[in-house]
Formats: C-alpha cells, structure tokens, sequence
C-alpha cells in the first residue's frame, strides 16, 4: 500500500506510538471503496499500536480541493457539507475503535480550527508561512494552471498544512496519511511545521490511488462508484461488485482490504490459483459482513440463490427483507399493480396476460399453465381458473412469478 513516504518515518514509526491522521471531506453524503483504503490504512494503523486520527473537513469541503481535478468544482452549500459529514462520521464509528482499547481513535472536524479566525488572521498566521513558488511547485496546482485555478482553491494546501499544524500541536499528531494525489498538500503540512517549530518531526506517507485494471479509479464523483452506505450501495450490489471484479485486481484488492494475515492471504492464493472465483467469493464475504453486516451477507446469498439457484426454496423466499427485494426488482422485471386488486383476487390469467406483460395473451397464460410452467412464489399453478389474492404478497407488497426455469418476475402491490 506504500506509494511515497518522508525519510525516517518507518524508524520514527517502529520505535514511537504514534498519533497519525487522514483527511475526508464531506463533498458526498456516504464513503467509497476509494476512500476505504484509507479507512483500511487507520485501521492496520491502529492494529499495529498507533492512534489514529479521522479529521473531518468540515471547513475543507467548503473550499474544494484541486488535487486530481482537471477543472474547479462546484461548490456545496454548508448545510449539505453538515449533513454529509455526519452521515461520513457514523461510518468510522463502525470500522475504528473509539473506546475499550489503549490507542482509542479520535475525530477532529477541521472547522474547529478556522470558525473563529477572520481573514486578516489567516493570512498573517497562515498564508505567511509558505511562498507562492512553493505553492506553484506542487502538480496539483501546477496541473491545474492552464485550465484555470481559483485563489479559493490555490488556497487549499495552506488549510491543509494549517490543519498538520492544529493536530501536531493539539493532539501531538506527527504523521499525516493519504492517497498519492494528496502528496503535495501533505508534504506542505510538514514543511509548514517545519517553519513553525522548532526541533520538529512531522512525517507523511501516500498510498496509490486504487484503479480498477482498465485504468480507471474510484472516486466520490465517478460514474458507478462502490459506496459503502447501503442505501447508496445495495449490498447485494457490493458482493456482487467482488464476484465480477477482473481477475487482474484480485491480488491488490485482496492485500487492501483484507484483515487475514500474510500467510492466509498467500496461502489462500496458493490453494486457489486455478480457481479466483472463489477467492473472490471469500473476500466478498469478509467485506460484506464487515462493512454492512452477517445479516446482510446472508440476506445476499438469498438473494444470490433466488435468482440464479433453480432449487431455491420458498423459505428462501419468504425470509427475504425489502432490501432484498429491492435488490431482486434491480435485476429482473417487475411490474407495479394496485394492492387493491388483490383483496378481491386477480385470476391468474388476467394477472400473468392483462395486469402485466408474463404472457402475451388469455391463450399463452393456459398454455403455460397446462404446461406445469408457471409458479407464484415457489408454488405451482395447476388450474387457469387460479385467483391470486393479498394472502399470496410477501411483506405486503411483493410476490415472484415464475414463467419455466429462466423467466423471473416481481410482482410490486402499491
């Protein structure tokens, strides 16, 4: 996971507890893969002894930060940076352990250290501290300078390098961590420490950005971004997201995001060498059950096995949740129809030809029914004269149709 680091910080590391930091902005309501490496960083960070530090951006979401942009963002209103950075910080609570152990993980919300200054003070005690040409030399402003750059964003290494000063000085914080794209403002926050105090020992380490095999990335503004809030990211989705990854990715994905040791993970490798779709499966697993929950990774299977498992069974079905079904309405047909239809019953023919389209007419729903074909929730219709009624919708609202072995619908009771 190591890209980059400062000189001595592994002897610093190896000999020091250490308190260590990284940086989230709430410029989205919900975390990404992408970011989880860096949650992975604080957590192998806090395993092996050290403290680890979630700062916040509650002042840095509202500036924006250049870094691997071709072009300025558009910037959020503070309410809905407010509202995303609680929804973020729940998410940490779940995968760092803030209490019960000797190296407890701490929260910091950077606008704690800018809501009381006023400009005059930020450029006397901040923006003094670093030259313009020092500034210009980092790649995320130099990339930036042709296609334009605002002085708000020009800004945002000395926020950062000013957030190093608050935490070394507050909470005795002397590394800071991020992806590789962050080098620039990191290594500005050592060098800002360096000027402001004496006999210093600040370090920084990136990790590389996490690309998929074609090249491109994760990111909270990509197109099909692995979020890791359910509501955003089914979990079916994220096991599925696993299942599917290239084969390609499977050995860097494995190191990232896996809590088994060294010999498990290559001696898992070993073991499925010729076979990555199972090792795929066992690391789908670990992530799912970490990251939503055991329930949740079942309810997947479920899900897994209604859809493509010809023997899965009516408990199966009827155990599911609406997640699950919203999970199911994602990958196959569905069809909405009036709940009230259903308190008098809807004959089978007029359910599976009329109120949707199973079946093209009165005359295919009887054949299929005379050829043992169809099934409303595992149970086989024997007799074309059949009414469905409110008893047959799992939840109140859901029921599956079956038309033969391949052809799955979901029947939506609004």
């Amino acid at each position: 996971m190591l890209h980059d680091a400062t000189p001595s910080v592994e002897e610093h590391l190896s000999n020091h507890k250490t308190a260590g930091y990284i940086g989230f902005d709430p410029t989205a309501p919900a975390l990404t893969i992408g970011n989880y490496v860096q949650i992975m960083l604080l957590k192998l960070f806090q395993l092996s002894g050290h403290q680890p530090i979630v700062l916040m951006g509650g002042a840095t979401g509202r500036i924006g930060d250049p870094s691997g942009k071709d072009k300025e963002r558009q910037l959020k209103s503070g309410e809905e940076l407010d509202a995303n950075l609680v929804k973020q910080q729940q998410l940490f609570y779940k995968f760092l352990h803030f209490e019960g152990v000797d190296n407890p993980a701490v929260v910091v919300n950077n606008l704690d250290f800018y809501k009381h200054m006023n400009v005059l003070d930020f450029l006397r005690d901040v923006g003094k501290n670093l030259t313009v040409n020092y500034m210009l030399s980092k790649d995320s402003v130099k990339n930036r300078l042709e296609s334009g750059l605002s002085f708000t964003e020009f800004s945002y290494q000395l926020l950062q390098a000013y957030d190093y000063l608050c935490l070394y000085r507050n909470h005795e914080c002397r590394l800071q961590m991020g992806g590789s794209d962050q080098w620039g403002n990191i290594t500005s926050g050592t060098e800002f420490i360096r000027r402001n105090v004496e006999d210093s020992k600040a370090y920084a380490i990136t990790t590389p950005l996490l690309t998929k095999a074609d090249g491109s990335k994760f990111g909270k503004s990509e197109e099909g971004n692995i979020w890791l809030d359910p509501a955003m990211t089914s979990p079916y989705k994220f096991y599925q997201f696993w299942i599917n990854a290239d084969d390609r990715d499977l050995p860097k994905f494995i190191r990232y995001f896996t809590l088994k040791s060294r010999e498990e993970v290559e001696a898992l490798e070993k073991e499925y060498a010729d076979d990555p779709r199972s090792l795929k499966k066992i690391l789908a697993e670990e992530l799912t059950v970490r990251i939503h929950s055991q329930e949740d990774y079942e309810a997947v299977q479920n899900v897994s096995d209604i859809l493509f498992n010809k023997k899965a069974s009516k408990e199966q079905l009827l155990s599911l949740n609406e997640s699950s079904f919203q999970a199911i309405k994602e990958e196959i047909p569905s069809f909405e129809i009036s709940k009230d239809k259903f308190k008098t019953g809807i004959p089978i023919i007029n359910l599976l030809a009329e109120d949707t389209t199973i079946v093209q007419s009165n005359g295919d729903a009887r054949r299929a029914i005379k050829g043992n074909a169809i099934s409303v929730n595992k149970d086989k219709i024997t007799s074309h004269e059949a009414a469905i009624d409110s008893d047959a919708l799992i939840l109140d609202k859901y029921m599956m149709v079956e038309n033969g072995k391949k052809n799955k619908y979901i029947i939506i009771a609004n």
